[in-house]
């Protein structure tokens, strides 16, 4: 019996524990946003939030000294660990692929890092998420997110490397929805814009997911982690929003929703939607149709169900009104659109990860 893990597992499995730890932290902070109000640079949620960068990022250095020092004593280097390795800075370094976007993405997040304390000196408490600091450091732990997926898809033919893709695709999905919080702030149009950037994201990742296996249970792989991390999510962002206030003496504010915040973004009706796909590219596999022109039309489809739901939703679980029937047509239209983008894109990016490395199909 083996009683050592698969190689590989460790350094992918400390990436993806960073990016699960910068999601808990994420949603953390937006909760205590909505509960207590603004904070400083130094609290708890951004702690946990710059940690998972920082594990991912120091795992991923690790890596690429190790492969760097390994190709240098003419060992060889194996591809299942983040993938082919690649020249750095005139191939001075040889890094794993997955690794070098893992370790890019830290990097970056670390410079807006220093930029979001330069930013908090100068203007004190902050009270939006849809600062510019904020945004280029979602943008820069997606990044690293983006490396987990690639790592684990690296080894999509075993178990533990199939799981961790679509555990991975999962939190790259729930942390990148709260980016659309951002298209908020573009000049008013007859769309909503957050609505139709999630449907768009939402059927990109289910897509990918179940390109990348390419197997059953990609897609539905993806929506049922989403919706185990909403559960949890749904019962943890309050209560540590106001264990922390309790902690440190801070008031929670009188009128608090029951409903917490960054959960409440994610689609109720993934699971669906991921069934659905699921039965709709099983049905094109076994009549040979091709898997571009099918992901297009099932991720228009998909589109359409989460960016048309996506006003009800809100309405429903955050009590806001409905927008003008014209709003509603117009955003469903653009989800439609933005699906079908998102269907052909997510089968061409499923298909760049399955080429990450030479991979024995299992």
């Amino acid at each position: 019996m083996e009683t050592t893990a698969p190689k590989g597992l460790v350094a992918a499995g400390f990436v993806l524990g960073g990016s699960l730890l910068s999601l808990t932290g994420l949603t953390w902070d937006i909760q205590w946003h909505s509960d207590v109000g603004p904070d400083t640079f130094f609290t708890l949620p951004h702690l946990f939030l710059y940690s998972g960068s920082a594990i991912a990022g120091i795992a991923s250095l690790v890596v690429v000294l190790l492969t760097t020092a390994a190709q240098r004593g003419g060992r060889p280097v194996d591809p299942l660990v983040g993938g082919r390795a690649v020249g750095v800075f005139g191939r001075t370094f040889a890094a794993p692929v997955g690794y070098l976007v893992c370790g890019l993405g830290a990097a970056s997040f670390l410079l807006y890092g220093l930029w979001d304390q330069w930013w908090h000196s100068l203007y004190g408490f902050d009270a939006v998420i849809a600062s510019p600091p904020h945004i280029g450091l979602l943008l820069s732990i997606s990044i690293t997110m983006i490396g987990a997926v690639m790592v684990f898809a690296v080894a999509r033919s075993y178990r533990w490397g199939a799981i961790g893709t679509l555990v991975g695709l999962a939190v790259l999905l729930a942390f990148s929805t709260v980016i659309t919080i951002g298209l908020g702030e573009l000049p008013a149009a007859p769309v909503n814009p957050i609505a139709a950037g999630t449907a768009f994201l939402c059927v990109l990742v289910v897509i990918i997911g179940a390109r990348v296996l390419d197997r059953p249970g990609g897609a539905i792989g993806v929506a049922a982690v989403l919706a185990a991390l909403q559960a949890v999510f749904w019962w943890f962002s309050p209560w540590a929003a106001r264990t922390y206030a309790d902690a440190i003496g801070l008031p929670v504010r009188d009128f608090v929703s029951e409903v917490p915040g960054m959960p409440s973004l994610w689609p109720l009706c993934l699971l669906l939607v991921g069934g659905g796909l699921e039965l709709w590219l099983a049905a094109a596999r076994r009549g040979g149709a091709r898997l571009t022109r099918v992901g297009a039309l099932a991720g228009g489809v998909a589109g359409l169900l989460v960016g048309g739901l996506a006003p009800v939703q809100a309405s429903l679980l955050r009590g806001l009104a409905l927008p003008a029937a014209e709003v509603l047509v117009s955003t469903a239209i653009a989800s439609l659109v933005l699906g079908v983008l998102a269907g052909f894109l997510g089968v061409r990016f499923g298909g760049m990860l399955r080429q990450l490395a030479p991979v024995r199909e299992g």
